[in-house]
């Protein structure tokens, strides 16, 4: 049992960054976790963590053995839920990787009807947007948007969803509108900084029975790192973005934003939940994966 806890509150302690943030998450004091991680490494013989007043980082050793820590906790996670995920009452903490801009259009609006139906379960969203080590990060379920690169994943669709150029009124009237894409380059078109490739917007067209597929990395001079950003400063008029449509439908159908190039295809954007490869899947992510195929996978209210 005390190496079983030792266990918990190191791999907590890392991926939370204190000792305060771990405690809150076990219900312990940062004084009995200092403690235990003490006795942990005393009794291993090696310091697994560098401390600051500010931040916790992993020593070589202590790398090591937080990766063996994060799997063996993993394979008695699936034990259990293999015993009581059948009998129990879906529970626990259900933590859940998002892009801000899908949690904030999509899941967060349904999510208290989900909490009624299960109410003994936690919910703990992460939305930086980043494509996180789920195992790594204690991250039970994710929502990745695009192609899936991680093959150690197992996804389940939840549908897909069109981008769309828009730009407000205001920004049609003062600018005009352009009538095929090579003309954005003479427009003010809203950018990504975290990510290039989402400035670079895809367009095809049908031409003499033959498909043309032309690319153009936008330009333009506002920038952010939240696609939100982008989203509230074209409804002010400040410029064209390129937008899904589960961010932007209720804003068309308003008239607070015009789709343009309607003419010209544009790549839709597939959606997942994925979740690490487990030989038994926990009631809690079970009931979660069967709530968001429920609401999103039949026909998703963006489309």
């Amino acid at each position: 049992m005390a190496k079983w806890t030792e266990m918990q509150v190191f791999v907590e302690s890392v991926r939370q960054g204190s000792f305060s943030a771990a405690g809150r998450q076990l219900d312990l004091s940062p004084s009995a976790v200092s403690k235990l991680l003490t006795r942990l490494e005393t009794r291993l013989g090696v310091r697994l963590l560098n401390r600051t007043t500010r931040m916790l980082s992993l020593t070589e050793g202590g790398q090591i053995y937080f990766n063996h820590c994060v799997d063996i906790l993993a394979e008695i996670g699936d034990v259990e839920d293999a015993l009581t995920g059948l009998v129990q009452e879906p529970a626990g903490t259900l933590r859940i990787n998002s892009t801000h801009g899908f949690a904030k259009h999509q899941l967060l609006p349904i999510m208290p009807m989900f909490q009624a139906r299960y109410p003994k379960i936690k919910l703990e969203f992460q939305l930086s947007g980043q494509a996180v080590d789920l195992i790594a990060e204690g991250v039970d379920l994710a929502i990745r948007l695009g192609e899936l690169k991680d093959t150690s994943l197992v996804a389940r669709k939840l549908g897909e969803s069109e981008r769309l150029v828009c730009a407000s009124p205001h920004y049609i009237d003062s600018k005009g509108i352009p009538q095929k894409p090579s003309d954005l380059l003479e427009h003010n078109c809203l950018r990504l900084s975290t990510n290039e490739i989402f400035n670079h917007w895809q367009f095809t067209s049908h031409q003499s029975g033959e498909t043309k597929v032309e690319t153009f990395n936008v330009t333009g001079s506002f920038v952010t790192d939240n696609v939100d950003g982008l989203h509230e400063y074209a409804l002010l008029g400040g410029g064209i973005a390129r937008l899904s449509s589960f961010m932007i439908n209720k804003d068309i159908e308003a008239g607070r934003l015009i789709p343009l190039l309607t003419n010209y295809g544009i790549p839709q954007q597939k959606i997942n939940a994925v979740y690490p490869h487990r030989k038994h899947l926990s009631a809690k992510v079970r009931v979660f994966l069967d709530y968001l195929t429920e609401q999103f996978a039949a026909k998703p209210p963006w489309s």
